[in-house]
């Protein structure tokens, strides 16, 4: 009888905008979902855009300073004070090497060649490289190096091309060994150096903060003066109290990667209104589809209380409807979920041209998340509708 009524009196029309907005809302909402969770692999890599961001800072080296030899280091007040900034969440300093270094290659035939360098460190925390090898051990002599990517980048497209020398890979260089030479203090010291990888965030020479720290006590010929650089992790590199901070104190920056930082937030604000556009579509029709199911009822207010008159429950009057909107929903749900999975695998295509072996995200946190959203909404669908048939009874 109360499928009779509802057939009677159902609006086509109502019911195709209410499916239309509710599944323009909930595609909008999931694709949003899947686009986040497809690249954050690529940008949760260590030279990605949504990685932890940092800084390298430094004190800007004035001609008056040179003159009066002014320290360019930072003092452990300075230390305090970046520490203390709201925008800060670690800092560490970079520690130089104070003894002598060179470092040689031997050749085939005897030949080989030499030069002096220098080392830096800073704690493990903050290397952008991982390898195993990257330990240190003082009875052995092996002695792990990260170098810079923009020296590997210079040598193969600058200086190889114009000496018309071969290109290195980074696998070639890692099987280099450099005999470094270590002096100081009245001591010396031979290493078996060998790259084990190219960091893209520090731009020096790195070996092992432990080798660094042992190496200065065994070695170390010079005064122990304040770090001229710090690394500094930062929360939301958008933030404009870091620039107001930089400028005030004339600390410089190494890099762009606050540019990616800004970029990388604007995606993050830009993802986050797209879902709340989406949710708010999906709430509008969700308020559609509940007008509809009101119309319907207060049509039928005089059958349906006759129908509670001669025994009828209020669960069998609102059965019929809360099935109507459970298969509506679940209706969008599916089309929600075939929409974005066609969308995704337009755009995975492309992002696997730009990026060779780019993996996407997985597809189940989309499902569950609009598996959560189809029993969220028919909850309330189901629950308001009970009430209202509920309210009649009470009139009867």
């Amino acid at each position: 009888m109360v499928w009779k009524l509802l057939r009677r009196h159902l609006s086509i029309i109502q019911f195709v905008g209410f499916f239309l907005a509710n599944l323009l809302g909930m595609f909008i909402v999931l694709l949003s979902i899947q686009f986040y969770q497809d690249v954050k692999p690529l940008f949760s890599q260590e030279d990605g855009l949504m990685k932890k961001e940092y800084m390298i800072l430094s004190k800007r080296v004035s001609t008056l300073g040179f003159l009066v030899k002014k320290s360019s280091g930072f003092t452990s007040e300075d230390v305090d004070e970046i520490k203390n900034q709201p925008f800060v969440k670690n800092v560490g300093a970079f520690t130089p090497g104070h003894f002598n270094v060179s470092a040689g290659v031997s050749m085939a035939g005897g030949m080989g060649m030499s030069t002096q360098m220098f080392f830096e460190s800073v704690p493990d925390a903050y290397i952008d490289v991982k390898s195993a090898d990257w330990r240190f051990d003082e009875r052995s002599d092996f002695l792990p190096i990260i170098l810079p990517r923009n020296y590997l980048n210079l040598y193969n497209f600058g200086f190889a091309q114009s000496r018309n020398l071969p290109q290195l890979s980074e696998g070639v260089l890692g099987l280099v060994n450099v005999d470094i030479h270590i002096s100081g203090n009245g001591k010396s010291r031979s290493f078996k150096g060998n790259i084990v990888g190219f960091s893209n965030r520090l731009n020096t020479i790195l070996v092992p903060d432990r080798f660094m720290q042992w190496a200065n006590g065994e070695f170390g010929n010079r005064e122990v003066k304040d770090p001229s650089r710090l690394i500094v992790e930062v929360g939301n590199p958008s933030d404009e109290r870091i620039v107001t901070f930089l400028q005030k104190k004339g600390y410089e920056t190494e890099g762009g990667n606050l540019d990616a930082g800004k970029a990388t937030y604007f995606l993050k604000i830009v993802t986050g209104l797209v879902i709340a556009i989406g949710l708010l579509i999906t709430a509008l029709s969700f308020f559609i589809l509940m007008l509809s199911i009101y119309l319907l009822l207060q049509k039928n207010t005089r059958k349906l209380q006759n129908l509670l008159l001669v025994g009828y429950t209020p669960a069998q009057i609102s059965r019929p409807y809360r099935m109507l909107t459970i298969m509506l929903n679940l209706s969008v749900f599916l089309f929600s979920l075939l929409a974005v999975w066609g969308s995704r695998g337009y755009y995975t295509d492309l992002l696997s041209r730009m990026w060779p072996g780019y993996e996407p995200g997985s597809f189940l946190p989309t499902v569950f998340i609009g598996c959560a959203l189809l029993l969220a909404v028919s909850f309330f669908n189901c629950r308001a509708i009970y009430r209202k048939v509920m309210s009649l009874w009470r009139i009867k």
